[in-house]
């Protein structure tokens, strides 16, 4: 196995849980009506996903028009900026902004929204209350492709999950929506077209999360991406940003909620789809190259994600390799800020060789010499096609 202060779970957090916990007390007394008198649980945090906000669990009750009330909910904020968060900016009003406006265009199922508290005078940061929905995700920590219930699926119950996931991402970019109504969702960096802005975002991000100490592979990267940028990156849709099967929870492999709307941007339709293709590749890989084991070879690959969305949409994705090679290096970032965080937490040393700080730095060194994609069929190199029948 890969070492431990690699695959094992940062802390998320350095806040005093029982002080914010009377904090939403406090804050829920004067949203709800008088003589509400809300109660709280202990606070919870998530065992198995999300490392960037703060995401805690409560179960809630109070009384109103005379009768009792309760919500199971889950809280999202802003993280502390002494606990070194994962990213630069936390847009929590941005969050609840497109989870509402997905969730009155489409079907998919959004958490419902209960409250938004855009100020930091409650406990200290922006933060916004959701139901929590039933179901449970495919676990990051460890990975579901090493120890899961979807691991011990058979391959009918992976298929349907897997159908209906690519389906919502589907979903997502067919909202029809005006300018104005998404202008909100532009990432303000410097571009004549949003996905160069992303681009321009991606590496902002890295320069504020690498400290001034940069990762030659990740430098690499950048330097592929620029020479090898699209001429055309399609028409632009609202992108979910983080469009994996760990940011949604099921119910019998049928989805019951959709997670974590911080990365969601105005964005080519690639960016979606090819994370969802990589980011299974990066669990795949830690289960056959750092644990020996099979994982789950025929989720999500390529041919079918890209081939279902094809037959949803209409859409045939294109310049998948450099939209994968683009998944493979966001990432990259995101787990060398994670162990910047493992390093100040006292959880890792960091490594001589910065490089090491990317787990998947193995794919995406495939990647840059271009053999990531021989064993894949032909019609992956650079355009998936769509099938010629559903099956």
């Amino acid at each position: 196995m890969a070492d431990s202060d690699e695959v094992a779970r940062p802390q998320v957090s350095n806040r005093d849980l029982a002080e914010v916990h009377d904090q939403l007390v406090a804050w829920l007394a004067g949203r709800l009506p008088d003589g509400a008198d809300p109660q709280i649980s202990e606070l919870s945090i998530p065992a198995t996903n999300g490392m960037s906000s703060e995401t805690l669990l409560f179960d809630a009750s109070w009384t109103e028009d005379g009768a009792e009330r309760t919500e199971r909910c889950v809280v999202r904020m802003r993280p502390a900026a002494e606990a070194k968060p994962v990213f630069p900016t936390y847009d929590l009003d941005k969050q609840y902004r497109v989870m509402t406006l997905v969730g009155e265009r489409c079907g998919i199922p959004v958490p419902k929204l209960l409250w938004n508290e855009p100020g930091e005078e409650a406990l200290g940061a922006p933060f916004f209350v959701m139901r929590r929905a039933d179901g449970a995700a495919p676990p990051d920590v460890m990975p579901y492709t090493i120890d899961s219930w979807l691991l011990k699926a058979d391959a009918a119950e992976q298929r349907r999950l897997q159908e209906a996931s690519v389906a919502i991402v589907a979903d997502i970019h067919q909202i029809e929506t005006t300018p104005d109504e998404i202008a909100f969702l532009q990432l303000e960096q410097p571009g004549d077209t949003p996905m160069r802005r992303h681009l321009n975002d991606l590496k902002a991000f890295y320069e504020w999360g690498m400290e001034g100490h940069p990762v030659p592979l990740l430098d690499r990267g950048f330097a592929w991406l620029e020479e090898n940028f699209p001429e055309d990156t399609g028409d632009d849709v609202i992108s979910w940003g983080d469009a994996r099967i760990g940011n949604i929870l099921y119910v019998d492999f049928t989805p019951t909620a959709v997670l974590d709307w911080e990365m969601a941007a105005v964005g080519p339709r690639e960016l979606d789809l090819a994370w969802m293709v990589f980011i299974h590749d990066f669990f795949q890989d830690i289960a056959t190259r750092y644990g020996g084991l099979p994982g789950i070879p025929n989720l999500l690959r390529r041919e079918d994600v890209y081939g279902q969305y094809a037959s949803l949409t209409g859409h045939t994705p294109k310049n998948t390799q450099y939209f994968e090679v683009y998944a493979a290096i966001r990432h990259g970032v995101v787990m060398a800020r994670i162990a910047h965080r493992q390093a100040f937490f006292g959880e890792r040393v960091m490594p001589e060789n910065l490089d090491e700080t990317v787990l998947h730095r193995t794919l995406i060194e495939a990647m840059l010499a271009g053999t990531y994609w021989d064993d894949l069929p032909a019609a992956d190199a650079g355009t998936a096609e769509a099938p010629e029948a559903a099956e």
